[in-house]
């Protein structure tokens, strides 16, 4: 394939892996209540099938980074799809517990992809002509975990967690398939070490971490399981962050990382992501909750996904028109722009969220602010990042997104135990439905401060 076909199928070939890896974060949390009867095991355990996937793909998320900038983005990448076909294949023969959290701890690594897609844009098209491509790439987050809500479902209904499996694998060895003839070979590999303890201790704080904002609420906050954990976090935070700050190449450089335009990038992309992963938990909650209730619309899971569909066509077809965005007024404006569109639109939820049409127009302008934010934030990262540090960079922005994702459902499972409906105590109250929309309303503001104090050559 000559150098211009390749460039032309470069954009398409990444944004597939980028949504096949984004599927699997919601592949299987609608088949979350038929998990126990299908593995035989107690309702606790089977979330560890939803969890492990956040805990793999988040603690690995800085370290593969770091591989791809040592090594070269292109190996990577199709290592970490060879990585998600290999998970796919555990489970789909394995028929086990055991083998489906192993098949979903795989699965999770895969969505280093993300970042190494967007390194790999920037790298092969230069600025200007990546930012609309690197735009759909970072939007795949929203549109492959909203895909994965009704494709469950189906998948499901024609053979059970092992179809999911299958499904899984058999789109992973295409897509892996296009990335090694499609992704370009480039000499982006750079001298350097890779940080062997930096790499365990930092994989050790961010699953700890994970587990106490996933687990926290089952265990009890004043459980030993629960305390183990905070001891976990109170000894391996200061030993990584002596060991980042003496070493000359750490995993993550938190000189570059706390400065002040990667700092506060980062931060509004946790508030704005918050936003995000907000619209598919309670959206979907509004939808399935019984019609009886005051909130609720008692509408099936198929249909129910349906509802998320505008959201996720609007995050496709506005990337384009986002990177022209970008390109004009630059990616200050472009996430400005998103946070605020994400906040009115969650104002408009909180006065108007009865019938379907109204719960779908109110997902789908979530779903407009995040495709013009989502297109920004890899771009103000690329712009802010030496070169050689491009992967590891968005790689924490995407570590930053995740950990947003694990915090909204680890909030939602709070307020359903805080606040049950009356009705049905397995759904939010109206108060609780409320309290959610203004706090998401109240984070994308400050989304919107934050970008706004970026320093102007963060853009140009």
């Amino acid at each position: 394939m000559n150098r211009e076909a390749t460039t032309r199928w470069l954009v398409p070939v990444l944004s597939l892996t980028g949504m096949l890896s984004s599927l699997q974060f919601t592949l299987f949390l609608p088949t979350l209540p038929e998990i126990p009867a299908a593995l035989s095991v107690s309702a606790n355990d089977a979330t560890w099938v939803i969890t492990v996937t956040l805990l793999t793909s988040t603690a690995g998320g800085p370290v593969i980074g770091r591989l791809a900038d040592l090594y070269g983005k292109r190996r990577v990448l199709l290592v970490s799809m060879v990585l998600l076909v290999l998970g796919s294949l555990i489970g789909a023969l394995g028929a086990t517990f055991v083998a489906v959290v192993v098949g979903r701890a795989l699965q999770g690594l895969a969505a280093t992809v993300i970042p190494l897609g967007i390194s790999i844009l920037r790298e092969a098209l230069g600025r200007e002509k990546s930012n609309s491509g690197i735009g759909f790439m970072s939007a795949t987050v929203g549109i492959g975990s909203a895909l994965g809500l009704p494709l469950s479902g189906i998948l499901y209904e024609l053979g059970g967690l092992t179809a999911i499996f299958w499904f899984s694998a058999v789109s992973g060895l295409i897509v892996l398939a296009l990335v090694f003839f499609v992704t370009p070979h480039s000499p982006d590999s750079y001298d350097g070490r890779f940080d062997v303890s930096g790499a365990i201790l930092l994989s050790i704080l961010l699953t700890a971490v994970l587990i106490a904002i996933s687990k926290g609420l089952v265990w009890g906050l004043g459980s030993t399981s629960f305390f183990t954990v905070l001891a976990v976090i109170g000894v391996t935070l200061p030993l990584w962050l002596a060991r980042s700050f003496t070493t000359s190449e750490p995993i993550v450089d938190l000189r570059l990382s706390f400065s002040g335009p990667v700092v506060l990038i980062n931060t509004a992309s946790f508030f704005v992501s918050f936003g995000m992963f907000a619209n598919h938990f309670l959206t979907i909650h509004e939808a399935r909750a019984p019609s009886g209730t005051v909130i609720g619309l008692g509408l099936p899971a198929i249909t129910a996904g349906l509802i998320l569909l505008p959201a996720t066509l609007a995050l496709i077809t506005l990337a384009p028109i986002a990177g022209k965005l970008i390109n004009r007024f630059g990616g200050k404006f472009t996430l400005a722009l998103g946070s605020t569109i994400i906040a009115g639109a969650y104002v408009f939820r909180l006065v108007a969220h009865e019938g379907v049409v109204i719960v779908t127009v109110g997902a789908f302008l979530v779903g407009v602010g995040s495709a013009f934010a989502f297109t920004a934030m890899p771009t103000l990262i690329n712009d802010a990042v030496p070169v050689h540090q491009l992967a590891s960079a968005n790689s924490i922005n995407t570590v930053a997104r995740s950990l947003s994702g694990s915090i909204v459902s680890a909030i939602l499972a709070f307020l359903i135990v805080a606040t049950p409906n009356p009705v049905d105590s397995d759904f939010i109250s109206q108060w609780g439905l409320m309290l959610s929309f203004g706090v998401t309303a109240t984070l994308a503001l400050a989304s919107v401060t934050l970008t706004l104090a970026l320093p102007k050559q963060s853009h140009t």
